[in-house]
C-alpha cells in the first residue's frame, strides 16, 4: 500500500520553528487585555461551529480506521496490560517505586536547575524526534521538566511492556502499536499550556492562534467526506497536470477501469523492449510523475525507453463488483495487449509498486500456469509485499473485527472512501503524520506550507467493495499467496513457476510494506532475483533521483542469499545515492537493442493529453 510515510511526505514536522529571546519572560505576558477577552468571546463561537460540524461527523468519527477508534482500542489493550500486572502486585510495586523514584529525581533536579546549578538531563529525546526542537524545551526549566515528566513516563510504560509475560507475538506487537498511539497522543506538545510555541504565541497574538485555529478545523471538518482529514499542505498550490504530473505523453487507450498512457521520448533512439508501469490504485499515478526533477517517469524516458503507465479510475458505487481478476484481466493483461498493438513487440518489461506490485505477482503466476511468461520479458517489484505474514503494524488495523466493519461499510456504498485508509497510513506515523498538524493548523492557527508529496498524500483515490475485499481478506488475513492457496479466476496459484527475471527493491524505513516482509516474498520467485534495498521509506526510498553533487539516502546490493534480509545485509555492499542508474543498468540489459523513437499513437489513436482525465477526479 502506498500512502505515505511521514519522512517521504514531510519536510520537516510543520510545529518546530525556533525563536529567539527563547528565555524573555516578557514573552508570556497579554499585551492587550482587550483583544484578549475579544478573542476568546470569538474562540466561544468557533468552538460552537466546529462542535456542530463535528457532531453531524460524529457517526463517522468513531467507525473502524478511525483515530478515535484506534484510540479507545490502545485504551482497552493498556487496562489488558495493567491487569496482568496486578496479578504480580509485588513486580508491580517495585516497577511503580522506579518511577516514583525517577519523578523525584526530576524534580530534584528541576530546582537545581532553578536554583543556577548546571544538571545533566535524566532523559532525552531519541535521535529524529523533532517535536521538541523549540529552544525552551531545553532552556525553560517548566517546559524541560514536562518534557522530561513525559519521557520518563514512557520509557517507563516501555519497559513495563517489555517485561509483560505471557503475552503472545501478536498481542505484544498490538500492545506497542496501542502504547505508541497514546504516547504520541499525550506528548506535552500537544497542549496548549505545556507546549511553549504555542503559549507564546497565544499570549503574544491575545488568542487569535486558536480563534485561527479553530477557523481551520471547522475549514477541515466541512470539508471531509468520511474522516476528518487534516491538511497537510496548501492544496491551492498544486494542479494536476499544471506543475505535477506534466510529462508529455497521451493517452491511447481507455476502458472503464484504466487510461492507458505513453510517454513522449526525449531522444532520437529507444531500446526495443518497451515498459508497462502499473501504479497502486489506492493512489494515483502522479507519485511516480511529480515535478520535473523528481518524475521517475521523465528520468527512464531520458533512459531511451518507450515507457507507458496505467492510470486507474477513481472508483464509485458503479464499480463496486470491480474484483482482484478485474484488475489482473482489464487492467494489466489488457495494457499488455495495447502496448503490443502500439508498438509490434510481443513482449515488454513490466513494473508493479506496492498493491500494483501485488497484483502483478499473482498474474505473473496466473499466466504461468496458463501460458509460461505471457506477455512479460522481465518484472520490476518496488517495496511490494507477496507474503504477509511478516506485514507489520498494519496487519494490527486490519484484524477480524475491522473486516467485517469495512465490509459492511464498503457493502452500503460500494467503495470504501479514501479518507480511511489514508487515516491507517497517517495512524502508522503518529508522531510525524498527525499531531505535529494538529498543533500546526488548529493551535498555532497557522495554513500547513505547499509540499508536493504531501499534495499527493491528501489526494486520495476509493477503493472498489470487490477487489479491496478480496485484498484485505486473501493477502491480509490469509496470507493466500505466499502459502499456495490462492485462487484467481479459477487458477490455483504457484509462485515458484515464475521463471522470469525479476527485480525486487526494498526500503530499510518502509511502515508499509517492510522490509523484512518484501525480502520473504522475494525467496517465492522461481527465477533469478536481483534484491536491492534502498534508505528510507515507502516513497522516498523508491522516489529518490540521482544527484551527483548530493547524494541522497543509499541502496545496498548483493547475492541474494540467506534466509532473512539481515543475513543478506551482512553480505551486501552499501552505494549513496539513488538505486534508480542500478536498475537502468539491469533493465537495459532485458530491453534489446537499439530501435527509432516511437511516438504516442502510432497505431492506436490519441484520445487525450497526458495525465488523462481519470487522474483528475476527486474522492
Amino acid at each position: 500500500m502506498t500512502k505515505n510515510s511521514a519522512n517521504e511526505t514531510t519536510a520537516k514536522s510543520p510545529a518546530t520553528t525556533t525563536d529567539q529571546g527563547a528565555d524573555d519572560l516578557s514573552a508570556y505576558q497579554i499585551t492587550n487585555p482587550q483583544e484578549f477577552a475579544e478573542n476568546m468571546f470569538r474562540l466561544a463561537e468557533e468552538s460552537g461551529k466546529a462542535m456542530t460540524q463535528m457532531w453531524l461527523h460524529s457517526p463517522d468519527q468513531s467507525g473502524p480506521m478511525s483515530a478515535t477508534h484506534e484510540l479507545v482500542e490502545a485504551s482497552r489493550t493498556m487496562t489488558e496490560i495493567a491487569a496482568r500486572w496486578l496479578q504480580t502486585p509485588e513486580k508491580l510495586a517495585e516497577a511503580q517505586t522506579d518511577l516514583f523514584q525517577d519523578y523525584v529525581d526530576l524534580w530534584t533536579n528541576t530546582a537545581r536547575r532553578m536554583m543556577g546549578e548546571d544538571v545533566e538531563p535524566l532523559a532525552k529525546p531519541a535521535p529524529g524526534d523533532n517535536r521538541f526542537k523549540h529552544p525552551e524545551w531545553n532552556s525553560n526549566p517548566y517546559f524541560d521538566y514536562c518534557k522530561q515528566f513525559y519521557l520518563l513516563s514512557t520509557s517507563w510504560a516501555e519497559a513495563m511492556l517489555d517485561e509483560t509475560e505471557g503475552l503472545s507475538e501478536r498481542d505484544r506487537q498490538r500492545a506497542e502499536f496501542h502504547l505508541n498511539q497514546l504516547a504520541a497522543a499525550l506528548s506535552p506538545t500537544n497542549f496548549p499550556f505545556t507546549n511553549p510555541e504555542v503559549l507564546r504565541e497565544t499570549l503574544h497574538s491575545n488568542a487569535r492562534n486558536l480563534v485561527e485555529g479553530l477557523h481551520n478545523l471547522t475549514h477541515d471538518i466541512e470539508n471531509s467526506k468520511d474522516l476528518l482529514k487534516i491538511s497537510q499542505t496548501d492544496l491551492d498550490a498544486f494542479q494536476v497536470g499544471g506543475n505535477l504530473a506534466v510529462s508529455p505523453g497521451k493517452v491511447i487507450y481507455q476502458n472503464d477501469i484504466m487510461q492507458l498512457i505513453q510517454y513522449s521520448p526525449t531522444s532520437d533512439h529507444v531500446q526495443q523492449v518497451p515498459l508497462l508501469i502499473v501504479p497502486p490504485w489506492i493512489n494515483k499515478f502522479y507519485i511516480l510523475d511529480l515535478t520535473e526533477k523528481k518524475s521517475f517517469i521523465r528520468y527512464v524516458v531520458s533512459q531511451g525507453f518507450t515507457v507507458f503507465m496505467i492510470s486507474w479510475v477513481n472508483p464509485d458505487s458503479r464499480h463496486a463488483s470491480k474484483s482482484f481478476s478485474n484488475y489482473m484481466k482489464d487492467g494489466i493483461l489488457t495494457a499488455a495487449e495495447k502496448l503490443r498493438e502500439e508498438t509490434g513487440e510481443e513482449q515488454c518489461n513490466v513494473v508493479g509498486y506496492c498493491v500494483a506490485g501485488t497484483l502483478l505477482s499473482a498474474t505473473l503466476a496466473y499466466l504461468a500456469e496458463k501460458e509460461g511468461a505471457g506477455p512479460f520479458k522481465s518484472a520490476t517489484f518496488l517495496t511490494t509485499q507477496i507474503d504477509f505474514s511478516k506485514a507489520g503494524d498494519l496487519t494490527l488495523l486490519i484484524g477480524n473485527e475491522q473486516l467485517r466493519a469495512i465490509e459492511a461499510i464498503m457493502a452500503e456504498k460500494g467503495y470504501l472512501d479514501g479518507s480511511r485508509m489514508a487515516n491507517v497510513f497517517n495512524m502508522l506515523r503518529p508522531k510525524d503524520l498527525i499531531w505535529p498538524y494538529i498543533v500546526n493548523n488548529y493551535m498555532l492557527g497557522k495554513k500547513p506550507m505547499p509540499f508536493d508529496l504531501l499534495y499527493w498524500n491528501q489526494d486520495s483515490t476509493r477503493m472498489p467493495a470487490a477487489n479491496h475485499n478480496f485484498y484485505l481478506s486473501e493477502f491480509y488475513a490469509k496470507n493466500s499467496l505466499s502459502e499456495g492457496k490462492l485462487v484467481l479466476d479459477g487458477v490455483p496459484l504457484d509462485m515458484r513457476k515464475v521463471k522470469l527475471p525479476v527485480y525486487e527493491l526494498a526500503a530499510r524505513e518502509d511502515h508499509i510494506a517492510p522490509a523484512v516482509s518484501v525480502f520473504r516474498g522475494s525467496r517465492l520467485f522461481g527465477g533469478p532475483v536481483e534484491f536491492v534495498l534502498a534508505g528510507s521509506g515507502h516513497i522516498a526510498g523508491v522516489i529518490n533521483p540521482p544527484n551527483p553533487d548530493k547524494p541522497k539516502y543509499q541502496y545496498w546490493t548483493g547475492p541474494f542469499e540467506g534466509a532473512d534480509i539481515e543475513h543478506w545485509l551482512m553480505k551486501a555492499t552499501e552505494t549513496p545515492g539513488s538505486w534508480w542508474p542500478h536498475w537502468i543498468d539491469w533493465l537495459r540489459d532485458r530491453s534489446g537493442d537499439e530501435v527509432p523513437a516511437r511516438w504516442p499513437g502510432e497505431q492506436l489513436a490519441p484520445i487525450e493529453d497526458a495525465p488523462g482525465s481519470y487522474v483528475l477526479e476527486k474522492s
